[in-house]
């Protein structure tokens, strides 16, 4: 298994389904995951802005793990995002049939991120509130980061400026450093 990290507008999402097109392997979104969500009290949760709850969250993580093991690899983008759910996530690995391989952080400046987010046109992405976002991510990551590193958990940070295609040769270069393609 492979996790994903990076602020909003790194392009963790775009290098997830590259990555997973060109390996065969299974990328997972938990925002797709939560988006595509049948459960009509965990959408009006999210509708309201709301945070669902980490058993929700647990629950369908496992879910799609257990789906999706027959494919070889699985790349997360967007889970775990607090330090509990990564150690639910290292304590529950093994019995879906997966383990951490590799982390793959994405370092993209901040202006740069702005510049990105921008060109999204999305009416949330003020300068604030990417900002605020900004800031959560370094927040919350950390923890995660200092927690994986303590596991043995391999990370890899990986430049996250240039063409989508520059990107995709510095992850791939990682991967083979860690025999996994």
């Amino acid at each position: 298994m492979i996790i994903f990290f990076g602020p909003a507008g790194a392009g963790k999402s775009i290098q997830g389904q590259i990555l997973a097109a060109r390996q065969g392997w299974r990328w997972l979104s938990m925002g797709q995951l939560l988006r595509d969500t049948r459960d009509s009290e965990m959408f009006n949760i999210m509708q309201k802005g709301e945070l669902v709850s980490d058993d929700k969250i647990y629950g369908i993580v496992g879910n799609a793990l257990n789906n999706v093991a027959n494919i070889n690899n699985v790349i997360l983008d967007g889970f775990p995002r607090q330090l509990e759910q990564a150690r639910w996530l290292i304590d529950n690995q093994l019995p879906n049939g997966y383990s951490i391989d590799l982390v793959v952080v994405l370092d993209v400046p901040k202006d740069e991120l702005m510049k990105r987010l921008a060109l999204r046109g999305r009416a949330d992405d003020t300068s604030q509130a990417i900002d605020e976002r900004l800031q959560t991510y370094q927040n919350e990551m950390s923890p995660i980061l200092d927690y994986f590193n303590e596991k043995n958990v391999n990370i890899a940070h990986v430049d996250g400026v240039g063409t989508v295609g520059q990107v995709h040769d510095r992850i791939i270069e990682e991967l083979v450093a860690c025999k996994l393609v």
